[in-house]
């Protein structure tokens, strides 16, 4: 297929706090008993994984509301089992083991999140399921907003993530979340409050990564079993940036504490007609699974989002 349909999309923006992350200063590694290491005067983080255990590191600052860059190099090889995630959470006093912090006992996954704390929890996700050698990695996405998720799409990349680093964005703004993959938008998810679809909004996030191991379903459904011959398994990080309204002690350093931004930047930004045509390239020739047509899961009718504009 022709590659050519993915050049970057460069967008311009009008910045209410703009940082290059230092991975010293600005995250700090959660788990792993020494699995995770800065070097590289903290432009470099990477993550290790074996049969003992994973790791994850998790950003210093709470957001609400932001655009979060980190450029990623996947397991290279037979990753099969492992899950690497990138994901953005808030969370209260919620122990948030189901798929970043508990390490399993079998495949490895690899995420990168935003997420909030508390049983009513919201979350955004990029995980990244583990491959046997040859074969591509799913690239896992969903939103969850007060604890409810069931809002996934997969997709399989374009290009071998473990040979380079690749950048992987979670835009998140009051109207909508979008997920790009170097610059090209594969998923948007709209605030569809208006037909009752929950969309996070009140609570700030986190930004959270993980490498471990969740052989029991990751890859084929648990079918493929991950071998730890191939251990210890590493993902390697750089390049993280934050356009953010960071929250701290109860409020906002975006203006007036609101999600109301300038025209132009991120806070107000939406996808225009060649980054639509961008996402549907995307996903008519690399999306695997789409929850807004899943019939045979949602036997009542299809979620009241699948249908809007």
């Amino acid at each position: 297929m022709a590659h050519s349909y993915f050049l970057p999309l460069f967008i311009s923006l009008i910045v209410i706090s703009s940082v290059s992350a230092n991975f010293q200063r600005d995250v700090e590694i959660t788990w792993g008993d020494g699995r995770g290491q800065i070097t590289n005067n903290g432009e470099l983080l990477t993550l290790s994984l074996d049969k003992s255990s994973g790791s994850g590191f998790q950003s210093k600052n709470e957001y609400l509301f932001g655009k979060i860059d980190m450029q990623m190099k996947l397991v290279p090889g037979n990753s099969a089992g492992t899950v690497t995630t990138l994901y953005v959470s808030y969370i209260t006093t919620f122990i948030f083991l189901l798929l970043h912090f508990e390490v399993l006992v079998t495949k490895i996954s690899f995420s990168l999140q935003l997420k909030s704390p508390g049983t009513t929890w919201d979350e955004i996700d990029f995980e990244f399921l583990g491959n046997l050698s040859g074969d591509p990695y799913t690239l896992h996405t969903n939103v969850y907003t007060q604890g409810k998720g069931d809002k996934e799409q997969q997709f399989k990349l374009w290009f071998d993530p473990t040979a380079d680093f690749h950048t992987y964005t979670i835009l998140w703004n009051p109207q909508r979340i979008i997920f790009t993959v170097d610059g090209t938008p594969i998923r948007e998810f709209k605030n569809m409050e208006s037909v009752g679809t929950l969309f996070p909004k009140n609570q700030p996030m986190r930004m959270y990564s993980s490498l471990w191991n969740a052989d029991d379903w990751a890859t084929r459904g648990g079918l493929v079993k991950t071998d730890w011959s191939k251990a210890p398994f590493t993902a390697s990080y750089r390049g993280f940036n934050q356009e953010a309204c960071v929250w701290s002690n109860g409020k906002s350093s975006c203006p007036n504490g609101s999600g109301q931004g300038t025209t132009g930047s991120w806070l107000s930004q939406e996808l225009d007609s060649t980054a639509q045509e961008r996402m549907r390239w995307v996903q008519k020739n690399y999306m695997i699974y789409n929850y807004c047509t899943d019939t045979k899961r949602f036997p009542q009718g299809l979620p009241k989002e699948c249908f809007a504009a």
